[in-house]
């Protein structure tokens, strides 16, 4: 630590103020920076593969000549990394799955090129990586959250849960709840078995509430477990309660060990009630209220929505046993999630 010098003068009136602004102008300077370099570094990967493309489409060139051009690369800038033939496949890759070249500077540009060897080694279909491209930009993803959104197959389970939003909110509201919910949770993160009680998740649950709150997804804010309500003298405790920041409004979730039963939404359905009337503030949206059981019968579950006026979903929660094969895959840690790439992105295209 840097002792401060005896012959500064004492701050002056105003001087904090000032200094605690140009820490926040010098910060956004060094981001706009980063993001000018990572601009020009994937404008250059696409033009180096669109070359390679074209060269050996019109002269016929071999494979072979990736590795003699990695070489003469290399050799001209040694201080340089990224010019591994690996990496100048990724180009070629990069430049074949997206030819339009004003779609690469203006939306492909603001992702680090790691992110973009994770979505050409994952996916396959273009429209696919569209998605998980703006997602990631709309919620500032590292690379790692990306590769887990895209193995726990994110896209496939946004908006599939079943609700009533579009009749029970205003339209822009009622798309944006609808998108904010998935089917099915993933909760392999518990480590728990799929005879697990309702108590046991919810406790672990919040034990591991920032990996909670990633499977949730961007918006949510953890409130509270086991909140007390007091209603005309009798007390009622909801499993878990969320403030949901884009919505502007509570989201009550209950828990349920088995199958959904109509009668359960009788439950939340009073839940949201105590909690529009007693916590809600007058410019808040209407509660939401989330479901989540170990199994559900469509058809059953839209039947009881279907007449309700309050904004309530359904959906099933997964623990790792009750996941299908093909689902079971090891995520990273939260703390491998949290943790930022210990090498540059070129370094990782190098390896």
């Amino acid at each position: 630590m840097t002792d401060t010098p005896t012959s500064l003068i004492p701050a002056p009136q105003g001087y904090a103020d000032w200094l605690a602004d140009l820490k926040r102008r010098i910060d956004t300077a060094q981001q706009r920076a980063a993001l000018a370099v990572n601009r020009e570094l994937v404008g250059l990967y696409w033009h180096i593969g669109r070359d390679i493309l074209a060269r050996q489409a019109e002269q016929g060139w071999g494979a072979k000549v990736i590795d003699r051009l990695a070489h003469d690369l290399r050799t001209a800038f040694p201080d340089i990394k990224g010019f591994s033939p690996r990496n100048l496949k990724y180009m070629r890759a990069f430049a074949e799955t997206w030819p339009d070249e004003s779609f690469v500077q203006e939306v492909l540009a603001q992702l680090p090129w790691y992110h973009h060897l994770a979505l050409l080694d994952k996916l396959p279909d273009p429209e696919t990586r569209k998605w998980y491209v703006a997602k990631a930009i709309q919620h500032n993803w590292s690379r790692n959250v990306l590769v887990m959104q895209i193995e726990s197959r994110l896209l496939e389970r946004s908006g599939q849960a079943v609700t009533n939003f579009p009749a029970t909110l205003p339209a822009p509201q009622s798309d944006l709840a609808r998108e904010s919910i998935k089917d099915p949770y993933r909760f392999d993160f518990l480590g728990l078995t799929d005879e697990a009680q309702e108590r046991e998740i919810e406790g672990a649950l919040v034990r591991h509430v920032t990996e909670f709150l990633l499977e949730l997804g961007a918006g949510f804010a953890f409130v509270g477990r086991q909140v007390l309500l007091n209603v005309g003298g009798d007390e009622f405790f909801i499993d878990l309660l969320f403030y949901h920041l884009k919505l502007r409004c509570y989201v009550v979730i209950e828990l349920k060990g088995g199958k959904f039963k109509p009668e359960h939404l009788g439950q939340l359905g009073f839940y949201l009630t105590a909690v529009d009337t007693q916590v809600k503030h007058p410019d808040d949206g209407p509660t939401i209220g989330l479901l989540l059981c170990k199994g559900k019968n469509k058809v059953v579950a839209e039947y009881a929505l279907r007449n309700n006026t309050q904004p309530l979903g359904v959906a099933e929660y997964q623990l790792v046993e009750s996941l299908p094969a093909e689902l079971q895959t090891s995520l990273p840690s939260i703390e491998q999630i949290e943790r930022e790439l210990g090498s540059s992105m070129d370094d990782g295209a190098e390896k």
